[in-house]
């Protein structure tokens, strides 16, 4: 391990440390979101996924905590295995804790639209069963975040990444020793806010190419959207506000996984899904 990735690992170690105090506010919920029109690089089928979804959010006087898993449960166009009728699943979690430079100081940084400042830290890893690829990435995550004061909320940040991936085919039943692409950075946008009776609430994702892939070809950058309107349903089912949550949703994924949607990967590295999702938050 070089000396800049152990002193990365140090500085957000420190910040999940501060995050152990306790929560001043939370909202924990369960989703389940699905579509058909899901895509996998170097796949040309349309894909139907079932996503089951845990997320927790919650905040303390210095910062905030995000954790979220997934579930995702593809049809039998993103097969298990070479020559399986089950379709592919994985697990993917992500955890950020964004640490409020301001707060943590003492000192006002507020400017213009953006209330505080922050430094956010955090890790995404997967595991997948997959015919093509079999998924094994770990990320850590590291960089500044502004937090804007609008209706809900807004926070945009600039990340450096720390990826890499130790992938198996089971087609050529081969695979590839853990492999580290180049540090790169993403600008995150994640929003929640308030829409004619409605909560339009979404993330979007800018990553920079991560250089050579694990077999020697160039990434290219991609861009992540996913967002969602949803439709307090509580009051009709005698439920607290906001206890039931039901809505659409919109995925757009171009170059997923820094794969050239006009490349080899094909139509499957660009991913253009409409979902239907429900939430029970409590």
């Amino acid at each position: 391990m070089t000396t800049k990735s152990s002193l990365t690992i140090g500085l957000i170690a420190s910040l999940f440390g501060v995050s152990s105090q306790a929560a001043d506010w939370s909202d924990t919920f369960i989703g389940v979101s699905s579509g058909s029109k899901f895509a996998e690089p170097f796949n040309a089928k349309d894909i139907s996924k079932t996503i089951v979804n845990f997320t927790h959010v919650s905040g303390y006087k210095h910062g905030s905590n995000f954790l979220s898993i997934d579930y995702l449960m593809s049809s039998k166009d993103d097969p298990a295995y070479a020559g399986s009728k089950d379709g592919a699943r994985e697990v993917y979690a992500i955890y950020r804790h964004t640490l409020d430079l301001g707060t943590a100081s003492g000192t006002s940084l507020k400017f213009g639209p953006v209330k505080t400042v922050g430094l956010t830290a955090g890790f995404d890893v997967n595991t997948k069963t997959d015919a093509g690829y079999n998924s094994k990435k770990q990320m850590l995550v590291f960089g500044p975040t502004l937090k804007f004061d609008v209706p809900g909320y807004l926070d945009i940040s600039l990340l450096q990444l720390w990826e890499s991936n130790a992938p198996y085919s089971t087609y050529t039943g081969s695979g590839v020793s853990r492999y580290s692409y180049d540090p790169h950075p993403m600008v995150s946008s994640v929003w929640g806010t308030p829409v004619a009776g409605f909560w339009f609430k979404g993330v979007a994702n800018f990553i920079a190419s991560k250089g050579k892939n694990e077999f020697g070809g160039s990434t290219k950058p991609e861009t992540f959207i996913d967002m969602a309107l949803m439709h307090d349903l509580s009051a009709q089912m005698g439920a607290p506000k906001n206890t039931f949550q039901v809505g659409v949703g919109y995925n757009w994924w171009k170059n997923k996984f820094g794969n050239d949607a006009n490349g080899p990967a094909g139509k499957g590295a660009f991913a253009k899904t409409p979902t239907l999702r429900t939430e029970y938050h409590f």
